[in-house]
């Protein structure tokens, strides 16, 4: 249906309508620039919960990362962030395809809403103009036409009067003809203008209140239009970034399904193994008869060597944890071990913590001395340069950085041969598998005779809790011991020797290691090799290339794969 057509005489009604219309577009501009600001604030509330939540640099936090728990938990927060990131790019697409193109849009409806009724009333005005100028013409004519008629009327009376003159009459026959004169020529003017009314009329009515109309209910179609694709892309924005925001619900589902509760158990004997074997039955003191009590060898005894304690001054040793007034007290190598504080060279720790804080010491040294000799190498490269070609530069302005790194290369390596002697000290006071199932007799027999061990018993006080102090005979041991020199630990000399053993899985290389030393070998990057022993807890991996070339890598740097008899033994 045709608004000209049909509502030619709705103007002021299609006017209250076409303005009701820019209203709604109003309205609806807002509605979308507050779903914006929601989604922003929304979106900037996620951000800080996730970063509120992010771990923080320091020692209990990267304590933390090693259970998959807690990186699980990470990477929650890290998809959390995205998730916050996607409601932004909600945000700024509403922004920008809705709110900006209606605020413009509107605009223009604005003016050309203005412009057609403007077209309106002006043919409003012309029309009632001419109206107005046809009625007038009527009324002339009908005043013209009575005066006529008096004019007539009097005249015929004084041409019947026989007392008045022939001139008078003549008079007043002139005066008649002069009145149906004007009559004559007014009808004329006015069926003239009425003619012209009438199609001024028709033209109005027929052909450009249409015309106007029609050009109005385009112009609110077209903004019916445009508010549906407004409402289409508003849906549209939100559908647009469902696939990442379903990646990050898919992350945020993988990293719960990551988590092992038997390797975070593992991790927790890994971080609090103390290396300390459990203590020996304490002996019957019959103080009926008089007789020296043999001092009772268990792993947290503390004895010197040869020597025997007078009876009645030999104190068992007690546990880690001890009760005290009924109150569960933490020895203070635990304590330290988590508050990450104590000496440079961890002996703080008990013996197998300390060994791994050792071995990721020197790891870390070891990687300080390969970023300076990469630097070394570019520095030295450029020198060649430069004595190459001189107008590029000075070979002699690189001589202080290159001693300058040549010192702090000779300092990290001090440093790395300090950390591995601590750590050959441990790993020689550590007790081997083997010598586990071997102690019990050892307790049976020496009675009287103890030995001595330089672990954290050495600083234990009476009540069983440990101390920073470390006796003399801890001391003299310790000087008896020289510190080793090698980059590496040591290993035994004799394998060469031993029968060839078999293999026990197979393994790849995952990082290339040179294997300088004496012991080890030599493996490039994805190489594969056979495993003939395991790691026993010293970092070290067995494996053998051929029937000729056998040694040990780092286990950190290969990938093992055992086989499934050697999994079960």
């Amino acid at each position: 249906m045709s608004w000209g057509s049909e509502l030619w005489d709705q103007f002021d009604n299609l006017e209250k309508h076409t303005q009701w219309g820019i209203e709604f577009v109003e309205k609806y501009t807002k509605f979308v620039k507050e779903r914006s600001e929601i989604e922003t604030n929304y979106a900037k509330q996620i951000r800080n919960l996730s970063k509120k939540y992010q771990p923080k640099k320091n020692s209990r936090e990267e304590e933390e990362s090693k259970y998959t728990f807690c990186r699980a938990f990470l990477t929650t927060l890290n998809e959390l962030n995205d998730y916050a990131g996607q409601h932004e790019v909600i945000a700024e697409n509403l922004t920008s395809q809705i709110i900006l193109e209606l605020s413009r849009y509107l605009q223009d409806l604005k003016t050309e809403r203005k412009s057609h009724f403007h077209d309106g009333r002006k043919a409003q005005q012309h029309i009632e103009s001419s109206w107005k100028q046809l009625e007038a013409c009527k009324r002339r004519f009908e005043r013209d036409c009575k005066e006529a008629d008096r004019a007539q009327q009097y005249f015929e009376k004084m041409d019947a009067d026989i007392n008045v003159t022939k001139a008078d009459v003549e008079k007043a026959r002139q005066q008649a003809q002069m009145r149906h004169q004007m009559a004559a020529d007014s009808k004329g003017e006015y069926s003239s203008y009425l003619q012209k009314f009438n199609q001024e009329q028709n033209d109005h009515y027929f052909t450009i209140i249409p015309t106007i109309f029609q050009k109005l209910q385009d112009m609110e179609e077209r903004r019916i239009e445009r508010i549906g694709l407004c409402m289409k892309t508003f849906a549209d924005v939100d559908r647009q970034v469902l696939p990442i925001v379903g990646k990050c619900l898919d992350g945020m589902t993988k990293a719960a399904e990551s988590i092992e509760p038997k390797t975070d158990s593992k991790q927790v004997v890994e971080s609090y193994k103390s290396g300390f074997e459990p203590p020996g039955d304490v002996e019957f003191e019959d103080y009926g008869q008089a007789m020296k009590r043999a001092a009772s060898e268990t792993s947290l005894s503390n004895t010197r060597e040869g020597k025997e304690k007078p009876p009645g001054k030999t104190k068992p040793k007690l546990w880690p944890f001890i009760k005290n007034k009924n109150k569960i007290t933490l020895n203070s190598h635990v304590r330290n071990l988590i508050e990450g504080s104590g000496p440079e060279d961890f002996s703080h720790l008990p013996p197998e913590q300390r060994r791994k804080k050792l071995q990721g010491k020197i790891d870390e040294l070891n990687k300080d001395i390969q970023k300076e000799m990469d630097q070394r190498d570019a520095l030295t490269k450029m020198k060649d340069v430069y004595v190459k070609n001189p107008q590029m530069g000075d070979p002699a302005s690189v001589d202080p950085r290159l001693s300058e790194i040549a010192q702090t290369i000779e300092k990290l390596q001090s440093e790395v041969q300090k950390f591995e002697g601590w750590l050959a000290e441990v790993e020689e006071r550590m007790p081997s598998k083997s010598d586990t199932h071997r102690r019990s007799g050892i307790y049976e027999t020496q009675n009287n005779t103890t030995v001595s061990n330089n672990c954290a018993q050495d600083r234990e006080s009476p009540d069983g809790s440990y101390t920073e102090e470390q006796t003399s005979e801890t001391q003299v041991k310790a000087n008896t011991h020289p510190i080793p020199t090698t980059t590496t630990p040591e290993f035994d000399d004799e394998f060469d020797d031993e029968e060839t053993l078999p293999t026990i899985g197979t393994c790849k290389a995952l990082y290339p290691f040179e294997g300088h030393n004496e012991g080890t070998i030599s493996v490039a990057e994805g190489e594969l090799l056979y495993v003939i022993e395991e790691d026993k807890g010293d970092g070290w991996t067995r494996v053998r290339r051929n029937e000729d070339e056998e040694g040990y890598v780092p286990t950190s740097y290969v990938e093992v794969f055992l086989e499934t008899n050697a999994k079960d033994s």
